[in-house]
């Protein structure tokens, strides 16, 4: 039996909230489309109190955000970007060229392709998200994408280096500082500026997800990834602090981050409250922390595993850890999760800054049809045929004409019965002339 004995949000107030967010997005963007660099200019005032004679930024002023950093700062992005090049490129080690034999003389086979110009939008209003250029601009560079474009929001009035830093370290062959719905729109959209790109990845706020739902068709999106998600799967072996830790750890992102406790220990879900309030009031992220649990924070209480694993791929979160006494039970049997985090040695922060995984996750229940990003999101996987014989031609031939007649495609048809003609024995039936 499901018991929720604390809920966020109703989904009225999470719909209307939803098409306010909807209505604002659409009249910015279309006033991208309709002025370019002008409207992505008045927005960037009107939003960021930002700007610059030049939205991208040269290559002395890059410099200079590097050389202001400690050389321990360089030296602990490095280490970040290292990790998750590495497990980008072991990714990229599984696909493969294919090329197959599939009769004699009928050779089809796929080649993987990269994106060739994509824009990598990198958090940065509340938090100066460091993190997201590692994840989004060192991934597009370990999987060949020839140009790569960067941007994120101004912090405290200027570029923030270590962003910028990281960027550049990964590989940017532009950077830019803008954010929100207009660094969306110059991207995706082009400006006087601004160059479009074929493909548009990184997290945003929910402004900036629903951007990407609206330009994609135009442009390729990664996935729609929105306000951070975290579900805590535990079980009676779990203490109380760890698990107000780790959800609290991640509701600081904003106050609408969900954050949601799924126990089947009837204690755990009666300590939980109290734990949440001692470290709420300490912690210095507190009052964002505080909103996004009173409006969005959850805490399940089930009987068994198996409702642990049902109401867990239902609420398909973006990030999922597993503090129970079997964690590999959840890898086994769970199949809706952007991530999954298994057992107490790591937890979603190590993920989401250095540990090597992408944390770029797909969010609103995206995890029941899709993963997050990896370096196989830029990569086309685009197929070929070759026919080298006659007789093959003639036979795939035979049956593309009856199966293209079956449909009423006469021109298909002709395109099948010509094949037969040229190369076959006999003739096609039908009313071609031979």
């Amino acid at each position: 039996m499901i018991r929720r004995l604390k809920t966020g949000l109703s989904a009225e107030t999470k719909a209307e909230n939803t098409l306010q967010v909807r209505n604002t997005v659409e009249g910015i963007l279309g006033d991208i489309a309709a002025r370019g660099g002008a409207a992505v200019r008045e927005f960037s005032q009107k939003f960021d109190q930002w700007s610059p004679p030049m939205f991208r930024l040269t290559a002395d002023e890059i410099a200079d955000c590097v050389r202001s950093l400690p050389k321990s700062t360089i030296e602990d992005i490095q280490f970040a970007q290292t990790q998750i090049k590495r497990f980008a490129l072991a990714q990229k080690d599984c696909l493969k060229d294919l090329e197959v034999e599939t009769l004699p003389g009928v050779v089809l086979g796929h080649r993987n392709i990269p994106v060739n110009s994509v824009g990598c939008y990198i958090p940065g209003g509340r938090y100066p998200m460091v993190a997201s250029a590692h994840m989004s601009v060192v991934t597009a560079k370990a999987a060949g994408v020839k140009r790569i474009i960067a941007c994120a929001p101004p912090f405290g009035g200027k570029p923030h280096p270590a962003i910028v830093t990281a960027m550049h370290m990964g590989g940017a062959d532009e950077i830019y500082a803008f954010g929100g719905v207009q660094a969306i729109g110059a991207m995706a959209l082009g400006t006087d500026e601004v160059a479009p790109v074929d493909m548009i990845v990184g997290p945003g706020n929910a402004y900036v997800a629903e951007a990407k739902r609206q330009l994609f068709g135009r442009v390729g999106i990664d996935l729609l990834a929105g306000p951070t998600e975290t579900l805590i799967i535990a079980d009676d072996s779990c203490d109380a602090e760890m698990a107000a830790v780790d959800l609290i750890g991640q509701a600081e992102h904003g106050p609408g981050s969900p954050a949601v406790l799924l126990t089947n220990s009837a204690r755990l879900a009666a300590e939980l409250p109290r734990a949440v309030e001692t470290l709420l009031g300490w912690l210095p992220t507190a009052d964002v922390a505080r909103k996004a649990w009173e409006n969005c924070g959850e805490i399940i209480l089930v009987d068994t595993v198996e409702e642990l694993v049902a109401e867990g791929d239902r609420i398909a979160s973006e990030h999922v850890q597993i503090l129970t006494e079997d964690p590999d039970f959840f890898l086994e049997h769970m199949t809706n999760y952007g991530a999954l985090f298994l057992g107490p040695r790591t937890n979603v922060s190590f993920g989401d800054k250095v540990i090597g995984t992408n944390h770029t996750l797909p969010t609103m229940r995206a995890a029941r049809y899709t993963g997050g990003l990896w370096v196989g999101k830029f990569i086309k996987t685009c197929t070929y045929q070759r026919v080298t014989t006659d007789e093959a031609s003639a036979l795939i031939g035979s049956y593309g004409s009856r199966l293209c007649e079956l449909e009423g495609f006469a021109g298909h048809k002709e395109q099948a019965d010509l094949r037969v003609r040229r190369y076959g024995k006999a003739k096609a039936t039908g009313n071609a002339v031979s």
